[in-house]
């Protein structure tokens, strides 16, 4: 609003004249104001004292700055409404808040942060990336060194190591990666060597053993014991039953014993009836090596893998069997044919029996 040039008390003075008997021509061409003036300001202000004009003028302009305060709130009230979904706690989501507010409705950051009751050094500042790489590296190689290890074993061998990082840090990124919650341990393996798959220059030099499953008519499971010569492919023995454990194992290698000689080396997979304690002595009794392949390495036993996976395609698959003697005869007279009368590619289209003469 335009400031006039004429205070409260030289308004009044005007009108006054006035009303004594001066003419309006007169005022206004004393004062530099026109007609109009005059009787605006007589409309406005006829009959008021000087005091009274002041406090018009003071409620007007508290009137002007009401009006713009609540334009502002109300403006600032509208905003909030529509990003408030759920109740600002944090930092974070009240910076969001005031963004949201300064890009969607024009809200100034100041007001925006007045009305989320968030100190402006706050939402103007910027985070820090914190590099924990180093610490969650020395972290993940305890635990899985050691599964049961708590977190000040964890902290006091981390400072046995020279690094000097706070307990509070550690503690942040130890909980970070829920290593804090009692965990299961799992029994593993220890780290097996690669063995690399080599060809026996002579019989009985390396026998590999596996396992196969398959299931009877009427639902029952069973598992075979394949006993392989890795010289000639010749199979040994294959046994059948539902249950095959570390001493079944045994058993049928001290029933080859009778008819030929026991191996230099047994190559088996990670199976527990193969790291069983009961075989490893009786492999040690026998002075036989027995070497174990990689977990999840089955190339590293392929010779007797081939093997499973013809009887698997020629046998298994290819009848049903309702009980386990019929498994048996079938399995007995599939290695007769595997042996004596089936060619190997491998051997030169010789069979196995046909290579030992």
């Amino acid at each position: 609003m335009k400031k006039s040039r004429f205070t409260e008390s030289q308004i009044i003075s005007i009108l006054s004249q006035h009303e004594q008997g001066r003419k309006v021509a007169d005022l206004a061409r004393e004062h530099a104001i026109s007609p109009a003036t005059f009787y605006n300001w007589k409309a406005k202000y006829g009959g008021m004292s000087v005091s009274e004009l002041t406090r018009l003028k003071e409620l007007e302009a508290e009137n002007q700055r009401l009006k713009r305060m609540y334009a502002d709130l109300s403006l600032v009230h509208h905003a909030l409404k529509d990003v408030m979904e759920k109740k600002p706690v944090s930092p974070d989501v009240k910076r969001e808040m005031v963004t949201q507010m300064r890009d969607e409705h024009k809200i100034s950051i100041r007001q925006g942060c007045k009305a989320v009751r968030l100190p402006r050094s706050t939402y103007s500042y910027q985070r820090k990336p914190k590099d924990d790489s180093r610490i969650i590296d020395a972290l993940l190689a305890l635990v899985d060194q050691h599964p049961s290890i708590g977190f000040w074993s964890c902290y006091w061998r981390i400072r046995n190591q020279g690094r000097e990082w706070n307990h509070k840090r550690i503690y942040r990124i130890y909980t970070m990666l829920g290593l804090n919650i009692r965990r299961r341990a799992k029994k593993r393996l220890p780290a097996r060597a690669k063995q690399t798959l080599f060809q026996p220059e002579e019989p009985n030099q390396v026998w590999s053993l596996d396992f196969m499953h398959d299931s009877l008519w009427d639902g029952r499971s069973y598992r075979l014991l394949n006993v392989m010569d890795d010289y000639n492919r010749q199979v040994l023995w294959i046994e059948t039953d539902t249950s095959l454990p570390a001493l079944r194992v045994i058993c049928v290698l001290n029933q080859l014993k009778q008819t030929r000689e026991l191996p230099k080396m047994i190559r088996v997979d990670n199976g527990p009836e193969f790291i069983s304690q009961k075989l490893d002595q009786w492999c040690k009794k026998h002075q036989i090596t027995l070497v174990f392949i990689q977990p999840g390495k089955p190339t590293q036993n392929a010779y007797i893998e081939r093997l499973n996976g013809s009887m698997r395609q020629e046998l298994l698959n290819a009848y049903v069997f309702k009980t386990l003697d019929e498994v048996r005869t079938k399995t007995q007279q599939w290695m007769y044919d595997y042996n004596h009368h089936r060619p190997h590619k491998s051997l030169g289209y010789k069979t196995p029996i046909e290579l030992l003469n």
